[in-house]
């Protein structure tokens, strides 16, 4: 028996007519409007906030936009007012306010050819941590990387093959990242001084057959949700990894997942599906009641370098 709560999910729905590519990486800002990424358009798109209308295209690059983490600006509620730090091609790149790349970082060991970002998120500290992953999947060419406030890069893991995630607990103390491709979501203790990682272990584990665990969230309570891409599921799991709830949604690949406190939003995917559904594809929404923090921001050293 766990002493966490299980969480109420409603009926989904589509948010907005749009369909895209490889929906993933939605993002609830501080001033409650969620953003989300179409990662092999590079396409940024803000939700509506109200009502069936369509997504706002934000910003378009022309490479691949894993994820984004608005830029810290001092002041409560305007994150990403002053621009984003986004994992896109091989690298870290700065978007100013307008989405227009204002300053490239470079990348990591290991990039190059074949290798795209994946998803991204930021620590309390302002680090982004970003995986990389090859187009065709190749077992072991995946890895995880943190760039660090002073612009610094390090590869932190290796070998995996598409790292998901990663996700934070509330204390920030505990990293969880899945391995898409081998089913796999295991949980570190970070050490917040250094981000050094320590103490894996297995949280939970999907076969490969059945669906593959793809982005996730953490929730206030310190309940981890991950999408199933493949099985049409999200799961909320404790974090010992006993699972608490699967809710089926209507669509084959949800790819991630935001928590605002009265909705979740669950991003989908098309690509790759010969015969697309109605709603594979569509950004879904659905009655929630539970929440995670906002995005957490990267570090203002990165906005410095913008305004």
């Amino acid at each position: 028996m766990t002493a966490y709560d299980v969480p109420m999910v409603g009926r989904f729905r589509p948010m907005t007519e749009d369909r895209l590519e490889l929906g993933e990486g939605p993002r609830l800002l501080a001033d409650g409007t969620v953003v989300l990424v179409d990662i092999l358009a590079g396409r940024l798109l803000r939700a509506p906030a109200e009502g069936h209308r369509s997504l706002e295209e934000m910003a378009r690059l022309d490479e691949p936009l894993g994820a984004v983490a608005p830029l810290a600006c001092g002041k409560t509620g305007e994150a990403g007012r002053h621009g984003w730090l986004a994992a896109a091609g091989t690298g870290f790149v700065v978007l100013d306010r307008s989405g227009q790349v204002v300053r490239r970082i470079g990348g990591p060991d290991g990039t190059g050819p074949g290798i795209r970002m994946n998803d991204a998120v930021c620590d309390q500290a302002g680090r982004m941590w970003a995986g990389t992953m090859a187009y065709d999947g190749t077992p072991g060419a995946g890895a995880l990387h943190l760039l660090d406030t002073d612009g610094a890069m390090r590869t932190v893991l290796r070998d995996l093959t598409i790292p998901n995630g990663p996700a934070f607990s509330p204390d920030g103390r505990t990293m969880y990242l899945a391995d898409s491709a081998v089913g796999t979501v295991d949980a570190y203790t970070v050490d917040p001084a250094d981000a050094t990682l320590s103490d894996r272990r297995s949280v939970f584990q999907v076969d490969p057959a059945a669906g593959s665990p793809d982005g996730m969230t953490v929730d206030n309570e310190g309940r981890l949700w991950s999408a199933i891409w493949g099985a049409g599921q999200i799961r909320c799991y404790a974090p010992d990894g006993t699972l608490l709830l699967a809710v089926p949604v209507p669509a084959g690949q949800p790819s991630s997942i935001c928590l605002t406190g009265e909705h979740i939003v669950v991003t989908t995917a098309a690509i790759g599906l010969e015969a697309p559904g109605p709603l594979d594809g569509a950004v879904l929404t659905a009655r929630c009641d539970a929440i995670a923090p906002a995005a957490r921001p990267a570090s203002a050293a990165f906005a410095d370098r913008v305004l």
